[in-house]
């Protein structure tokens, strides 16, 4: 296996409107999105952001998917993935999570979420 340089966003915090109720579609949720992408840097020590990826277009992407309302998580999840991927095609596994955290869930304590993982 060749040598790989993982790039993460971490705690990225957003309101938005994801879900399969109308309330979650109206009110909004808090959620907590992480990513990590790793690749194979092109040759030896990386000097230049043409080397690598970019970690603010991997926020944009986020930040845009995250702002266009879905019913599901595990949607919202893959097509990040998906627009990732498709930005920089030198991805080589992707995973991407999201925590709701207020969930419309009668008696619930926590948050909940899903974790989307994609090796190319």
């Amino acid at each position: 296996m060749s040598d790989l340089l993982t790039i993460s966003l971490n705690n990225v915090r957003f309101r938005a409107y994801h879900g399969l109720f109308p309330d979650e579609r109206q009110k909004g949720n808090d959620f907590v999105v992480n990513m990590e992408v790793s690749y194979t840097p092109k040759s030896g020590t990386i000097l230049s952001l043409e080397d690598t990826i970019d970690y603010a277009t991997l926020f944009e992407i986020i930040h845009s998917t995250m702002q266009q309302p879905v019913d599901l998580l595990e949607t919202v999840a893959q097509a990040i993935a998906q627009h990732s991927y498709k930005q920089f095609p030198r991805i080589k596994v992707i995973t991407v999570s999201i925590e709701k955290l207020n969930p419309p869930i009668d008696k619930f304590s926590g948050t909940v979420g899903v974790k989307y993982s994609k090796e190319y």
